[in-house]
């Protein structure tokens, strides 16, 4: 069975939409969170998402734009998180706020969760061992997680963790819009990058009022 991975849309549907359509074939789609804020488009990436009928947890942006959770982040994530709330329907935010903070999928072998297991909004650095104990993957295979925009691949004796990357806004220093395919049967796992319209999003977000730094910081991977 194979997996395919996203995280960190953060409202960029350009980005969104090259991915899916760069992806191979998957038996399913999983999101692991911040579906909004930043970029201009968030009603989009949710709509997205919900026709796809794509297992998405809960982000912290996701959280902060739903109400369910205050928000403390710096102009250009205020300003993003601000945008989704005057731009999402009722509809729209209901979805958000009845996200589940992590999910089990593909009977239990697949746990999505945006942050540390432990605490979601707890950047976790998949690169130590020491992070993630027996205890943590618990009795899945793959632990996914997303939040710090950095993709990368770990394996240990008890599973796979790994960070697809960022959609939306990357932040390893790489531009180019991340994700990743896990085969469950094979045990594998394949990081993916794909190239999108940056300017283009940049004048959206001109044009959305939105900071530009927000725009400019795309074209860095940063």
């Amino acid at each position: 069975m194979k997996v395919g991975l996203i995280s960190d849309v953060h409202s960029n549907r350009v980005a969104l939409e090259a991915v899916l359509e760069d992806m191979p074939p998957v038996d399913e789609l999983v999101c692991a969170g911040d579906v909004v804020g930043y970029n201009p488009w968030p009603g989009d990436c949710v709509d997205e998402l919900r026709q796809r009928g794509v297992p998405t947890v809960m982000g912290n942006h996701d959280a902060a734009v739903a109400a369910t959770t205050p928000f403390q982040f710096n102009g250009m994530a205020k300003a993003g998180v601000e945008h989704a709330k005057e731009q999402l329907s009722d509809d729209q935010l209901e979805w958000l706020a009845n996200l589940p903070k992590e999910r089990l999928e593909c009977d239990g072998r697949l746990k999505i969760v945006h942050g540390h297991p432990d605490d979601p909004d707890r950047y976790a650095r998949y690169t130590y061992p020491e992070e993630f104990s027996p205890r943590l993957l618990d009795d899945e295979d793959v632990l996914v997680l997303g939040h710090t925009h950095v993709q990368g691949v770990e394996k240990f004796a008890e599973g796979i963790v790994l960070n697809p990357g960022s959609v939306g806004q990357p932040r390893d220093g790489d531009p180019r819009a991340g994700y990743a395919v896990v085969d469950l049967e094979a045990m594998t796992v394949e990081t993916h990058r794909v190239e999108y319209d940056i300017e283009a999003v940049q004048e959206a977000v001109t044009e959305a009022g939105l900071p530009e730094r927000i725009g400019r910081r795309l074209a860095r991977g940063k």
